[in-house]
C-alpha cells in the first residue's frame, strides 16, 4: 500500500511541475531588452500573454525605472502621478496574475514620452504560442512529456499493486 501512496505523490509532484514549465519569460523588448530604441507596440504585438506567464524587464541598473501605471490614460499621457508598483533592479520580474490589460512605462524622465512604455493584454485558457518563441515550444514538449509520464504511472501503478500484494 505505501507504494501507492508513493506513486501518488509522484503524480501530484509531476503534475505540480507541469504547471509551472508552462509559464512562459517573455524578455520585454527581446533581445534589446527595455530600452529606448525599441518599438513596444511592434513588439508586444507579436507575442501572446498567458496568465501564470511572466514579463521580464532587461536593462543596467540605474539608467531606467519600470512602473506600472494605473489606467490607459495615464499610459497614453505618460502620467507617472498614478504609479501601482514601481521596479528599478535591471532585471525586474512580473507575474502576469489574472487576465487583462497592463501599462508599464519607463519612470526616468522623458523615457516615457519617447515611447518607452508597453501595453499587456493577458489572456486567459489555451491560446496558441507565439511562433518564435523557443521556451513556450521547450515547455510544450515538456508539458506533453509529463503527461505521458503521468499516463504511464497511471497505468502501471494497478499492475504494480496486484503482482506486489502479500
Amino acid at each position: 500500500m505505501q507504494g501507492v501512496y508513493g506513486v501518488l505523490l509522484l503524480l501530484v509532484f509531476v503534475a505540480l511541475i507541469t504547471k509551472q514549465a508552462s509559464a512562459t519569460k517573455h524578455v520585454i523588448g527581446g533581445s534589446q531588452g527595455w530600452d529606448e530604441s525599441v518599438d513596444f507596440s511592434s513588439w508586444a504585438s507579436g507575442q501572446t500573454f498567458k496568465v501564470g506567464d511572466q514579463l521580464v524587464f532587461k536593462y543596467p541598473s540605474g539608467l531606467h525605472i519600470v512602473v506600472e501605471l494605473g489606467s490607459e490614460s495615464a499610459y497614453k499621457k505618460c502620467d507617472l502621478g498614478s504609479v501601482l508598483d514601481s521596479l528599478n533592479t535591471g532585471n525586474d520580474e512580473v507575474k502576469l496574475n489574472k487576465a487583462g490589460i497592463r501599462y508599464f512605462a519607463c519612470g526616468t524622465l522623458g523615457h516615457c514620452d519617447q515611447g518607452m512604455k508597453v501595453k499587456i493584454t493577458t489572456v486567459t485558457g489555451k491560446v496558441p504560442s507565439t511562433p518564435a518563441s523557443a521556451s513556450t515550444s521547450s515547455a510544450s514538449a515538456l508539458h506533453s512529456f509529463a503527461y505521458f509520464g503521468v499516463l504511464v504511472a497511471l497505468l502501471a501503478t494497478p499492475v504494480w499493486y496486484i503482482n506486489h500484494m502479500p
